[in-house]
């Protein structure tokens, strides 16, 4: 595939601003900007390469953009889970010496093709025979890390993941057989679903793994123990982030893994969503309602989704707001009547046209989930110097 000018125009021009007040002074926008601030994505990536008992993925889904991608390679991330051949060819045009996985588990036969001949992916997550069958039968290779994704119970995450994949104990078991008896190198993957509050929801997973494992009496080389960390909204309670992993270690203590299986784990929410903030600005005040430039369509569709909430505060750079505060209907800028958050926002009560609202911890599944429906789409990035989010008054 030839290489993306997009990607690498949006790469090239990173404009930096020390605060969000300082970038608004600057540009004036009347249009959404979103706010990266690099140090809090490498500090949470460090944390997690510093903590984590085994190699880190980094989830490309969950935040494809490349100043994004930039600041995680930068840190040390140099494996990327990836569900189709564009994030597989960003990855690999973008970072020549780093990892991409094919940890989809169901993939065209041209595309499966491409991944090995033209990007050298060698690991495949499958679920099904069939899809087993298809990988062999079109790479012809020998060389195949064959990942078989098991289903794991449900655990109160905000996406159960295993609704659409994951093979049933008794099939991952048949996988593992099938693959190792002939002559493929092997792992097990799961994944407890995202969002997921439940650190015990990894013990859980690990110990079916272990009677997976049992059962099939293949000598996996890989075992990936999936996603899910959350990150910290308004309004939950969150675990920390030690308690996964301690976790994960007690899972990992009971399991016979072979001498040299590598562990696995692919975050994406956890690492970039207090990386960035979204700058809207209120273009209509009619009551206790405002009619925003971005929407649900845009940036905001997680929120209804997952019935997510975030933070927020209003920037008025010429005069101080209100003191006295209230709750706002927030709308999009489409005409499309269920273009409105799930839940109200609090603000000074005084928000009116030309003010600004940033709201935080958006940085997962905003830019990524985007449409362009109605002619709205949000694609300004700058960077931001100030790493203090949410501000106190948040």
């Amino acid at each position: 595939m030839a290489s993306n000018p997009v990607l690498k125009r949006a790469a090239a021009r990173s404009v930096r601003y020390d605060t969000v007040e300082a970038m608004i002074a600057a540009l004036d926008p009347s249009y959404p900007v979103y706010c990266l601030r690099s140090s809090v994505l490498r500090e949470r990536t460090r944390r997690f390469l510093d903590s984590f008992p085994g190699t880190v993925l980094y989830a490309v889904k969950c935040n494809p953009h490349p100043l994004v991608l930039r600041a995680l390679y930068e840190e040390g991330i140099r494996h990327f889970d990836t569900a189709s051949l564009p994030e597989i060819a960003q990855v690999h045009e973008m970072f020549p010496d780093a990892t991409a996985y094919f940890h989809h588990p169901v993939k065209s036969r041209a595309v499966i093709v491409n991944a090995y001949e033209v990007y050298g992916v060698r690991h495949f997550v499958v679920d099904h025979i069939d899809e087993f069958r298809k990988l062999v039968s079109e790479t012809g290779a020998r060389d195949l890390i064959i990942m078989v994704r098991m289903a794991t119970p449900e655990s109160g995450a905000a996406y159960n993941l295993s609704a659409k994949f994951g093979a049933r104990p008794d099939e991952a078991v048949m996988l593992l057989k099938t693959a190792d008896e002939e002559g493929y190198r092997t792992g097990l993957a799961f994944h407890v679903g995202s969002q997921c509050l439940n650190p015990a929801a990894f013990k859980i997973a690990l110990d079916i793994a272990n009677r997976v494992l049992d059962a099939s009496g293949a000598k996996i080389d890989y075992l990936d123990v999936g996603g899910g960390f959350p990150a910290a909204y308004v309004g939950r309670e969150t675990p920390l982030l030690e308690d996964y992993f301690a976790a994960i270690r007690t899972g990992l203590e009971q399991l016979k893994l072979p001498q040299g299986c590598e562990v696995l784990c692919e975050p994406g929410r956890t690492l970039v969503a207090n990386g960035c903030t979204l700058v809207t600005q209120i273009h209509l005040r009619k009551g206790d309602s405002l009619y925003l430039n971005d929407g649900i369509y845009q940036s905001f569709s997680e929120l209804v989704a997952g019935y997510i909430r975030l933070p927020a505060r209003l920037l008025r750079p010429n005069g101080a707001p209100s003191e006295r505060s209230m709750d706002f209907t927030i709308y999009g800028p489409t005409c499309d009547s269920l273009d409105v958050l799930p839940v109200p926002v609090h603000l000074p009560a005084d928000a009116r046209e030309g003010d600004w609202i940033e709201f935080g911890r958006i940085g997962a599944y905003s830019n990524a989930v985007s449409t362009r429906f109605n002619g709205f789409y949000t694609d300004t990035f700058v960077e931001i110097g100030d790493a203090s989010w949410p501000p106190r008054n948040v």
